[in-house]
């Protein structure tokens, strides 16, 4: 190295050399092995890939089934009674014992009467008899489940002061499609299938609505400035109905989703400044208003709790806060009961959920 007509020079021993070049080459050695490794990995996934999509196109067609059946009725049974065994494993938290006042039927001694008169018709129908038989009484279980995971929501719900009976009216079924696929080729389904399908629909449902019900306090500030309700306008002093909360803090302070829902609006909307709307189903809506920046955009799917803006002062404000709005069907309620009892009521409807789920287990 040269430095103002001096020179200098750095010597590396042959030993430091050896074991520079040494480390060089177990790090390329490593390298080598793990790229190996994962080659070999990536391999093998598509492998097996192409081996199941080769063993799909193989699947037998509806005459070779028919072939089958009539070919060996008995291994046929017998195939099908070892696919129910696995679903039944598979659930054996299900309810199977019925409770007063619940709607579900128990095919149990009607199910017995028909495999007993078929076997003695048609002995080597038999297997098949006693598969619907353990098919139905799985339906009717899984009612069961539905329902009563139904009724843990609606008394959920009925806890915070809502109407469950508004939250299903508003359910949305509006984007629904896809191919239809019957269970018999008649297009005849039984009703306890039927049963089924209405007892799952009300259970998403009731339980969409409990998730969408605000329970996160939007705003981690000490003060509530303005409550709901009527109240001396700011502005101009005479009184006006104030449709929300107020929430007191520093320009910049958080903001969060109070529930899960879609953002259907981001945007400055009149005396409310920069606002964000979401949609959380069944006709409920939260607003948060005044807001200095935006974290989210419309369209966005959103747990509670997620971070959306930050408190402002922009709008008809006097300061910077956080105007905090809960909307039914666009009707201003008032926010506090949601937020002060959602979060306990959520939490006893889970603990329930899980005690239920022991219990039936």
């Amino acid at each position: 190295m040269r430095s103002q007509g001096n020179v200098r020079f750095i010597k590396v021993s042959s030993r430091l050399q050896k074991m520079v070049a040494g480390g060089v080459v177990v790090a390329l050695l490593v390298w080598a092995i793990s790229m190996g490794v994962m080659s070999w990995l990536q391999y093998r996934a598509a492998a097996d890939r192409l081996s199941l999509l080769e063993r799909e196109a193989q699947v037998a067609t509806a005459a070779e089934r028919v072939e089958a059946y009539r070919d060996d009725l008995g291994s046929v049974a017998s195939d099908l009674e070892r696919r129910q065994t696995f679903i039944e494993d598979m659930v054996d938290a299900l309810p199977s014992d019925a409770k007063a006042g619940e709607t579900v039927t128990d095919s149990t001694s009607e199910t017995s009467k028909t495999v007993d008169q078929v076997s003695a018709a048609l002995p080597e129908a038999k297997a098949l008899a006693e598969l619907e038989a353990r098919q139905l009484a799985f339906v009717e279980r899984l009612t069961r489940y539905a329902d009563r995971r139904a009724s843990r929501a609606e008394q959920a719900i009925r806890k915070l002061g809502l109407n469950p009976a508004v939250m299903l009216s508003g359910a949305d079924q509006s984007a629904m499609g896809g191919p239809l696929e019957r269970f018999t080729q008649s297009g005849e389904i039984d009703p306890r299938f039927e049963r089924l399908g209405l007892s799952l629909a009300r259970m998403s449902a009731l339980e969409r609505g409990l998730k969408g019900i605000p329970q996160v306090s939007p705003a981690n500030v000490a003060a509530v400035t303005s409550s709901y309700g009527y109240r001396r306008d700011p502005f101009t002093g005479a009184g006006a109905m104030h449709s929300g909360l107020d929430f007191r803090g520093p320009t910049g302070t958080p903001i969060y989703a109070a529930a899960q829902g879609t953002v259907s609006f981001v945007g400055y909307k009149g005396g409310y400044g920069k606002t964000v709307e979401i949609e959380h189903g069944n006709g409920l809506m939260t607003r948060y208003a005044h807001m200095s920046r935006f974290n989210a955009v419309v369209g966005q799917r959103i747990a509670a709790g997620t971070t959306i803006g930050a408190i402002g002062s922009t709008g008809r404000s006097t300061g910077p806060h956080l105007h905090f709005e809960v909307r039914i069907n666009d009707r201003a309620v008032n926010p506090r009961p949601f937020l002060e009892a959602a979060p306990d009521v959520l939490k006893e409807a889970r603990r329930s959920a899980g005690t239920q789920a022991r219990t039936d287990g």
